[in-house]
């Protein structure tokens, strides 16, 4: 089965963020998701808001930004749309959060969203889909051709673990302490057609995967399959799928410059024929797990340098390396006060260490989502 990948002719981003909408008094989630995008979408009739969409449950939301050349109009399009999504809740008496977890909400207690869709995946998929109590933030850089988008996806696989390190938000599920920086990464893992991609030789590789799956019926569309990093054949994109909603609008963006940059920068090695050799996928793996398990602060496991033996190095010196290495596509992008908030996210920590400093510190779970709340507001880390 030829699949069409929509071409792209230059590295322009997307974003897409998951929100939960909660109480600002009690912290508990507040399933009012249908009437606020009724409203917001009236203007639109008979269409849809064009940047607000249903997520899985009512207490969920999502916004979306259009196509855009770069960070700032990301971060313009996500602020605009949140201020009126915000606008539209505080009429109904509650406010949003930005986590890829909300810290004490059931998932059982959900009420699953109208769209068929979704309610098609809670009956095919079972418990696994009805415990989706997570938000995620998904970034969408162009590429030229599907060929590029897997050569990309497949060098992309190294780098993944720091993109999970960096938005690291759900620390709690479900009134626990989950002991891990991302509880969000494992509970999705769950899907049968989420987590890591496999490696893949190529396009019509990509395209054979996708046959089999369709024609045997065991999904039905493109669309379901979840991997951390996919090709999007419809917008001609690498969506980037790893990353916990991240707390605040500028880190979301941030992470929205490093994808872009990581991108262009495997187009040019491509045409320049030095893109490195895939890595390892046993090592990739085990770097996701120590990724989601301690966040900012993990070692993971780089070949060294010279010997090619394996070794363990801090995220935050792969991360200033990752900056480094991509320095003159950033300067061509004109991203670098972007980078600079990258490397604010290493010094504040996470979402995940601040959340658990506060509850250090002394304060509850319903005190985490009053932080939340203020931290989204003023759009920066405020602590813990």
């Amino acid at each position: 089965m030829a699949i069409d990948f929509r071409r792209n002719d230059r590295p322009t981003v997307g974003v897409e963020l998951e929100l939960h909408l909660v109480d600002p008094e009690t912290g508990e989630l507040a399933p009012v998701a249908s009437d606020i995008l009724r409203e917001m979408g009236a203007p639109f009739a008979p269409a849809e808001h064009p940047t607000a969409k249903h997520e899985l449950f009512e207490s969920t939301i999502e916004i979306i930004t259009n196509i855009c050349e770069n960070p700032d109009a990301i971060h313009a399009d996500l602020s605009a749309t949140l201020d009126e999504v915000r606008r539209a809740a505080e009429r109904r008496g509650c406010t949003l959060i930005s986590a890829g977890t909300h810290p004490f909400g059931l998932a059982r207690e959900q009420v699953v969203s109208p769209d068929p869709r979704y309610q098609e995946l809670i009956e095919t998929m079972q418990w696994p889909a009805r415990r989706l109590l997570i938000c995620g933030t998904h970034i969408h850089v162009g590429v030229r051709d599907g060929a590029t988008a897997i050569a990309v996806i497949n060098e992309i696989r190294r780098h993944l673990p720091l993109f999970l390190a960096l938005s690291a938000s759900s620390p709690f599920f479900e009134g626990e302490d989950s002991g891990l920086a991302s509880a969000r990464a494992k509970v999705f893992e769950s899907l049968p057609t989420a987590g890591l991609p496999p490696m893949l030789t190529g396009w019509a590789d990509f395209e054979m995967f996708m046959s089999t799956l369709l024609e045997s019926e065991c999904i039905a569309s493109i669309r379901e399959v979840w991997w951390d990093v996919r090709p999007h054949p419809n917008f001609g994109t690498v969506e980037f799928r790893m990353c916990d909603a991240t707390q605040t609008l500028r880190e979301a963006t941030a992470l929205a410059a490093l994808a872009q940059a990581l991108v262009r920068w495997c187009e040019l090695r491509l045409v320049e024929g030095d893109l490195p050799d895939p890595p390892r996928e046993w090592t990739v793996r085990e770097n996701k797990w120590l990724a989601g398990r301690y966040g900012t602060e993990a070692s993971l496991i780089v070949e060294h340098a010279d010997t090619g033996h394996p070794e363990r190095r801090p995220v935050a010196e792969l991360v200033d390396e990752l900056i480094e290495m991509l320095a003159p596509v950033v300067d061509e992008l004109r991203t670098e006060p972007w980078m600079d908030e990258v490397r604010t996210i290493l010094a504040t920590g996470s979402g995940t260490a601040r959340q658990r400093r506060l509850v250090e510190a002394g304060g509850t779970l319903p005190d985490v989502v009053r932080y939340l709340i203020r931290e989204l507001a003023a759009d920066a880390a405020i602590g813990g």
